[in-house]
């Protein structure tokens, strides 16, 4: 089994500015850059709080399929999320984690800090495993 499964790519995450940092597969933790940028601000000039919840949802789904070793795929059943300070354009660094991966349902959490190392959210999230390989096509030229 590999050490870090191919991640899927989607097009949300590229947007977001989705890029691993560091993860540790027995922890079920990954460190995630993201970018927030000027399209993405309210009329406060902060990150609106929709993409925040969306950088927060793209730590979490990562944890597990890292932890899984790319066997589980996630699909967010409930999602409670927390804004506890303005989060300023820039770089936005996310840390999501398994709380307890089961066989069909998984318990993150992910929390999210600005530029400045300051707390912008925190969310949780319960999330159905879905077998990966029915999720994620896969092709020679992935790696897979």
């Amino acid at each position: 089994m590999i050490d870090c499964p191919a991640m899927p790519r989607s097009p949300s995450a590229d947007l977001l500015g989705w890029r691993l940092l560091a993860y540790d597969r027995a922890k079920g933790t990954v460190r995630v850059g993201f970018e927030g940028r000027p399209e993405f601000l309210n009329p406060a000039g902060t990150v609106q709080g929709g993409f925040l919840a969306a950088m927060l949802d793209d730590c979490m789904g990562p944890a597990a399929w890292i932890m899984s070793g790319g066997e589980r795929y996630t699909a967010t059943i409930g999602m409670n999320v927390s804004f506890l300070a303005p989060a300023r354009p820039g770089p936005l660094v996310g840390e999501g984690q398994v709380v307890q991966l089961g066989r069909t349902i998984a318990f993150l959490e992910a929390r999210l800090y600005g530029a400045d190392g300051q707390l912008v959210a925190r969310a949780t999230s319960t999330a159905r495993l879905v077998d990966g390989a029915s999720v994620v096509k896969r092709t020679p030229a992935d790696g897979s």
